[in-house]
């Protein structure tokens, strides 16, 4: 189907069903639709509401180029509205006209799509796709008014299922891809017959009952030859001459942001991808929710060389690790910007979670441990619907042997095991 007939799809502006058992559904061209206090009501507070679901930070994407529909993210976000007019509940949806940016990878999906169904002029693009762009942080994408009753916010949620389900059926549309989602939502869309997708990502856990004092005291918790080996990373980056400046929400300046654009540019364009990201994107976002980021920029002799980005969420107390890039090269800089240097930054502020973005084995050793994540697809197509099913199936396997191996190899002594008073600032 040509995107351009994207207007015509059900809930389209101006245009409403009527589902009597929540609410009003609507579908909408852009952010500035809805009120942003509405819609962060139901983000803020919640887990899995992330500052990645903000109305600021996902006008920011759109308003910025870096997702809307000349790059292949269209907007079309889903709402559920009650008799008042106010929000009941909210899905980040967009048309997508490929699979870059999301981190659960389907073109072979696609391939197998087109490959069967192409003479028949069917396409797997465009697709609907919720999450939040180019961002693999699990959360909540069915988003309900907080207060609801479990069984209203299940109702709510069943709608937007749904309501996703029926716009591909109705536009033609191959599939609806929810990425990172809930538990809760998981459950919800399996039982309404979408196929459920596993994923492994690495997230560092503080300790619930007796929080770290300081980063020597999470060294002294790890085995002995991962202790060691991150304190020779550290101390390779300071025998350099590098130091670093922590800048914390509006401390950050327009002069950091130019700088941390640079090397994050720099790093894609080293690695032969276009940076999905506009400069302009980081002063909309960082406007929208200064209190959000926590920049780290390494310097030598005087020059800024590195800079990495958390953001944060100093509410539920979660911090995720989101870009990095240099303009030199410094044998362990990367994980001294973007693991340890981040990791003491969290036990310093007394966060009980950091997630380290997608994929990476060896964040293992630097004490991320592996956390699952979800995703929920619905396919119209019976035949790849059957197919995929038995791939997941395949492929759930295989991730379920690959944690258990992943936790054999986790870093921390057995329980129980102390290290002395000293012995991580000496070894």
């Amino acid at each position: 189907m040509d995107m351009d007939r994207a207007d015509s799809a059900p809930g389209a502006q101006g245009q409403a069903n009527m589902v009597p058992a929540a609410g009003r559904l609507a579908w909408l061209d852009h952010p500035s639709q809805v009120d942003s206090s509405e819609w962060d009501a139901l983000v803020a507070g919640i887990e899995g509401g992330t500052p990645f679901l903000r109305h600021g930070f996902l006008s920011a994407m759109v308003d910025s180029g870096s997702a809307c529909a000349e790059t292949g993210w269209r907007p079309r976000f889903l709402i559920v509205l009650d008799a008042q007019g106010h929000l009941l509940g909210a899905c980040p949806v967009f048309l997508k006209s490929h699979s870059y940016g999301e981190y659960v990878f389907d073109w072979a999906w696609a391939d197998a799509h087109d490959r069967a169904l192409a003479a028949h002029g069917h396409s797997y693009f465009p697709k609907l796709l919720s999450a939040s762009p180019f961002s693999p942080i699990p959360g909540v994408r069915l988003l309900v008014r907080p207060g609801l009753s479990a069984t209203d916010a299940a109702s709510v949620r069943r709608q937007m299922l749904g309501a996703l389900s029926q716009a591909c059926e109705q536009e033609g549309w191959s599939s609806a891809h929810l990425l990172f989602t809930s538990p809760d939502e998981t459950r919800l869309a399996q039982e309404a017959g979408w196929l459920v997708r596993q994923g492994v990502q690495f997230h560092w856990h503080n300790r619930e009952h007796e929080p770290y004092a300081s980063f020597e005291d999470f060294l002294a918790s790890l085995q002995r030859d991962k202790r060691k080996k991150i304190q020779q990373e550290r101390r390779k980056v300071r025998e350099a001459g590098v130091t670093f400046e922590v800048l914390e929400g509006p401390a950050i300046t327009e002069a950091d942001w130019d700088f941390f654009h640079r090397c994050y540019t720099r790093t894609y364009l080293e690695h032969g991808q276009r940076p999905y990201l506009d400069r302009r994107f980081w002063t909309l976002a960082s406007q929208a929710g200064p209190d959000q980021w926590v920049m780290f920029i390494a310097s030598l002799d005087g020059e800024r060389i590195a800079a990495s980005l958390l953001a944060v969420d100093p509410l539920n107390r979660l911090a995720f690790g989101r870009y990095w890039g240099a303009v030199q090269a410094v044998s362990c800089l990367h994980f001294e910007a973007c693991y340890h240097l981040p990791l003491s930054w969290c036990i310093e502020r007394g966060m009980r979670r950091f997630e380290g973005g997608a994929q990476g084995e060896h964040k293992l050793a630097r004490g991320l441990l592996p956390s699952p994540t979800r995703s929920v697809h619905w396919l119209r197509h019976p035949g790849l619907r059957e197919a995929v099913a038995d791939f997941l199936q395949r492929e759930s396997q295989g991730i379920g042997r690959y944690v258990d191996e992943l936790e054999d190899r986790a870093p921390f002594k057995p329980s129980g095991e102390s290290t002395q008073a000293g012995a991580t600032s000496t070894e």
